[in-house]
């Protein structure tokens, strides 16, 4: 879920056509990727996309077209995988869990009354991703030749050290979360870019990616890194869910440029969570990240692909072929540029 920033960001995000992003490292959140594919591929009954063994491919799909879009737009992604999560967040991972057995019995009911729209968006909330799904993903991208980095924490905290180190342009996710992590530079939308149904509507709404550089939202509201963490966790975070009784973002602001410390502003807010204010600043302003990882992008396996692809899951031998050439071309482009980028 994350911490919902969208009103604050809204002055200084800037949309993006997919071609400005040629030849600039993203750091992609791998499992709020995933998420969106499971949420998203889907059948007309919400039936996630499975394989003759009746294994969920809906992930793999999404990954690998997605992939190769991003790569043949000049991009050079990358992802990061979520490791073991905070303590503190045991409470929200409780919550998420009860409320995707919740979506399920509503799916299985929204079925049996024939309502094919209702249980679509239940099954979307249903959607989970298991450890298996998680290895074949990673195997999928090393025979993709994309790079991809286990994270000793969260994943979103990794890749927004990877910005700050310089070794990567932006990260990729749909939570703020990375600016609270210190992300120089967020990308939205970017696994969900194009032509999107709106949820109960015979209407299609244009996605385009959506650009947050961190200097400028804090330069425009007058904050430190601290003090936005301050604001999130008074809005509300994956720690405090829905924040403070009675405080949203124009009042969060307010009390964190009058208040000089967390401290302070704990004395006189009402606060009803188990964790304590400082516990969650100290997650975001310290977060556990490793330096051990590198960024390659290395040429395809295409027979490795088409063998896991193809034979292993059944998907379409013509598309993950017509797919591999676009992949091949990109890869070369990015090798080419690599060589290039060595000499200067």
């Amino acid at each position: 879920m994350g911490v919902n920033l969208r009103e604050l960001v809204a002055p200084v995000k800037l949309e993006l056509e997919l071609e400005q992003l040629a030849g600039k490292v993203i750091v992609l959140d791998a499992y709020n990727a995933l998420y969106q594919f499971l949420a998203t591929i889907r059948q007309p009954d919400g039936t996630p996309l499975i394989d003759a063994l009746g294994r969920v491919t809906s992930h793999l799909n999404g990954l690998f077209y997605r992939t190769v879009n991003l790569l043949e737009k000049g991009l050079k992604v990358a992802y990061v995988f979520d490791g073991k999560p905070p303590e503190l967040k045991a409470a929200e991972l409780e919550r998420r869990a009860k409320w995707r057995e919740e979506a399920e019995r509503k799916y299985v009911e929204a079925l049996e009354r024939g309502d094919l729209e209702e249980a679509r968006l239940y099954a979307q909330q249903a959607s989970r991703l298991s450890s298996s799904m998680v290895e074949d993903a990673k195997r999928l991208l090393s025979l993709m030749g994309v790079p991809w980095v286990q994270a000793p924490a969260d994943g979103e905290a990794q890749a927004a050290f990877m910005t700050v180190r310089n070794d990567a342009w932006a990260t990729a996710s749909q939570d703020y979360d990375s600016l609270l992590y210190g992300s120089t530079r967020l990308v939205r939308n970017l696994t969900i870019t194009g032509r999107r149904k709106l949820p109960r509507k015979d209407e299609y709404i244009e996605v385009k990616p959506e650009l947050i550089e961190l200097d400028k939202l804090l330069k425009g509201y007058g904050l430190s890194r601290e003090q936005l963490v301050y604001v999130a966790i008074l809005i509300g975070t994956d720690f405090n869910p829905g924040g403070v009784k009675g405080i949203g973002p124009k009042k969060a602001l307010k009390m964190v440029k009058e208040l000089s410390t967390l401290a302070d502003i704990e004395k006189i807010v009402e606060w009803s969570f188990p964790v304590k204010p400082h516990e969650i600043a100290k997650v975001f302003l310290e977060p556990e990240v490793t330096e051990d990882y590198q960024l390659e992008w290395r040429a395809p396996d295409k027979d490795g692909i088409i063998e896991f692809l193809c034979d292993e899951h059944q998907f379409s031998r013509e598309r993950v072929g017509n797919a591999l050439e676009r992949i091949e071309k990109a890869s070369k482009a990015l090798t080419k540029q690599s060589t290039l980028e060595s000499w200067f």
